[in-house]
């Protein structure tokens, strides 16, 4: 197991790479957003993002972000999957990654390796989040989709869209159903979603969070969130909250 800390700035952009090693990474404070050929995940520091040797990924900051890594050879790989999944991070295991980092930094080799079963047990035994945004191929439906993820709070009709990308609405309709298997309003909902859970995880009053992503009433975002979430906003958070040290 290899452990690294890295800071970013607000903005910061890495280009798509891959690794040798699976890869664990985790925001200790900010959010990311993490781009694979399996979709987008917009990473809170309650979630962890488990990354497969060889997958290719890029990394969008979302302010300043803490970031921490860890690197696990082919056999500790293993267990966790050749696929993208959004790990829960306990209070446990949150502690158990920034002790990794540290350690690996001054070189203890003596809590490296004491702290490494520990560590497994708590990545094998995490809960897996369904958090994922499908990402299409097809270019003006992709076009699309970014106009979105840019901006989630936007207005913008499908008709309107897909004048934009240079389709009529009925195919760009067509390519959400064929590429994303949702229609282009529950495409939406998720990433207004997911932008909305990282937001509230970083403080953010609900009412305001609601108004940014794209809601004319709390009460109407309150509503979808149940629908996708099965509680309520102020729910969800005492949920999270109730794992100590988040």
């Amino acid at each position: 197991m290899t452990a690294l800390a890295k800071d970013y700035p607000r903005g910061c952009h890495v280009p798509s790479h891959r690794h040798r090693r699976g890869q664990l990474i985790y925001a200790a404070s900010g959010v990311m957003q993490v781009t694979t050929r399996e979709g987008i995940w917009i990473v809170p520091p309650q979630r962890s993002l488990w990354i497969p040797i060889g997958m290719p990924h890029e990394i969008q900051m979302e302010g300043r972000v803490a970031v921490r890594m860890l690197y696990l050879d082919r056999a500790t790989s293993a267990p966790f999957g050749a696929h993208c999944r959004v790990l829960a991070v306990s209070s446990l295991l949150r502690e158990l990654v920034l002790a990794a980092v540290q350690a690996y930094s001054e070189r203890d080799a003596a809590t490296m390796h004491l702290a490494m079963p520990l560590l497994l047990h708590a990545l094998h035994n995490a809960d897996e989040a369904p958090f994922r945004i499908p990402v299409p191929s097809d270019p003006r439906l992709r076009k699309a989709c970014q106009r979105l993820l840019d901006d989630a709070s936007r207005p913008d009709t499908l008709e309107q869209l897909a004048t934009r990308v240079g389709a009529s609405s009925r195919t760009l309709a067509r390519l959400f159903e064929s590429e994303l298997r949702m229609s282009f309003v529950r495409w939406r909902q998720h990433v207004r979603l997911a932008r909305a859970i990282s937001q509230m995880s970083l403080g953010r009053p609900i009412k305001t969070v609601a108004r940014e992503a794209g809601y004319a009433s709390c009460s109407a975002f309150c509503s979808m969130f149940h629908r996708i979430i099965g509680a309520s906003p102020t729910e969800y958070l005492r949920q999270v909250e109730g794992r100590p040290a988040l």
